[in-house]
């Protein structure tokens, strides 16, 4: 949003604090979808997945960017399974190639990162569309209703500020 300058002969000290002075820290995230196998991976609240296409979520790998001090943790509800275990960095949670579909999914963040920032997460799920955003290990998608997950999407907030959007109906349990 801004942005100052000044000169500084050689050698003298910064004006001011130089720490963190370059930070970008994103989330990256792939799923591995129904006929499509797996989809590049997308960052910063772009869609994984499909929508309007009526196909499953099979997978999905998630990862931060190298430079950050931290790591993103998560699991999936898998049809006829329940929730599988925690994986973490770039790991696959779900299945590939089983034809079982995505119900379900917690994030969250550990590490430095986690006290700087929060991840927020919804999905695109079966006859419900776009649910509202869950966040911080909270899950998202349905639990005993068998609808699969078509897409999903993510981003990294920092502590303190806004959701991206509704939060409300962000999960379905029976």
């Amino acid at each position: 949003e801004a942005i100052e300058m000044c000169l500084v002969k050689k050698g003298e000290k910064a004006p001011g604090n130089t720490e963190n002075a370059f930070m970008c820290n994103t989330i990256s995230y792939r799923t591995y979808v129904q006929d499509n196998g797996w989809q590049g991976y997308v960052k910063d609240g772009k869609t994984s997945g499909t929508t309007g296409q009526a196909k499953r979520t099979e997978g999905i790998s998630i990862k931060l960017s190298s430079n950050v001090n931290g790591d993103v943790v998560y699991r999936t509800y898998v049809q006829n399974e329940g929730w599988q275990s925690w994986k973490h960095n770039d790991e696959v949670s779900g299945t590939t190639g089983q034809g079982k579909q995505l119900e379900a999914i917690q994030v969250k963040l550990s590490g430095q990162i986690a006290d700087k920032y929060d991840v927020y997460y919804r999905v695109h799920c079966e006859e419900y569309g776009w649910l509202g955003w869950a966040k911080n290990g909270e899950s998202s998608g349905t639990e005993g209703y068998s609808k699969r997950i078509e897409a999903i999407e993510m981003c990294l907030v920092k502590k303190g500020e806004k959701a991206p959007g509704n939060t409300s109906n962000s999960f379905h349990k029976k």
